[in-house]
Order: structure tokens, then C-alpha cells, then sequence
């Protein structure tokens, strides 16, 4: 298992929105959206629901941006 730079707080990734150009929040891993209780699963098992085919084998966290502003939703993967 890696350590995600953004879920620990190492670094901070900036993302334009695609529709009205403003800085997008990250909102965290993917997988914390599941269920009430899926922040708290093992976060290797939880890479197999994530939509991301290979995302264990690659060492990615695959986080949730959100534009504030127009509302736009994207996922992107964050290298571990």
C-alpha cells in the first residue's frame, strides 16, 4: 500500500474547471462516497470498487474534484 500525497496532506493538486475555468475542490477519495461506512474500509480493498480497472496495480487514489461554481463533477487519479 502507497500513501496518497493528497489524502495525507503532503501536497495539493489544482484542477481548472473544464466548463468555467475556476480551481475545482478536492473532495477526497472516491471510495469515502460509497456508504456511511466505506471511509473506514481497508483502502486496497475499496480500490477494487472504484471504477478504476487498475488502480491497486498502479498505485493510484482516485479522488472526487468538485467545481463550486458551476457544479461540475470529475474523478482523477493521483499518483501514490
Amino acid at each position: 500500500m502507497g500513501l496518497c500525497p493528497l489524502c495525507n496532506g503532503f501536497e495539493m493538486k489544482s484542477i481548472q474547471c473544464p466548463n468555467c475555468q475556476s480551481l475545482m475542490e478536492d473532495r477526497g477519495k472516491v471510495t469515502d462516497y460509497f456508504d456511511d461506512y466505506s471511509a473506514y474500509m481497508d483502502i486496497d480493498i475499496m480500490k477494487l470498487f472504484d471504477g478504476y480497472a487498475n488502480s491497486l496495480e498502479n498505485h493510484e487514489c482516485i479522488h472526487y474534484f468538485y467545481c463550486p461554481v458551476c457544479q461540475h463533477q470529475e474523478s482523477n487519479s493521483v499518483s501514490e
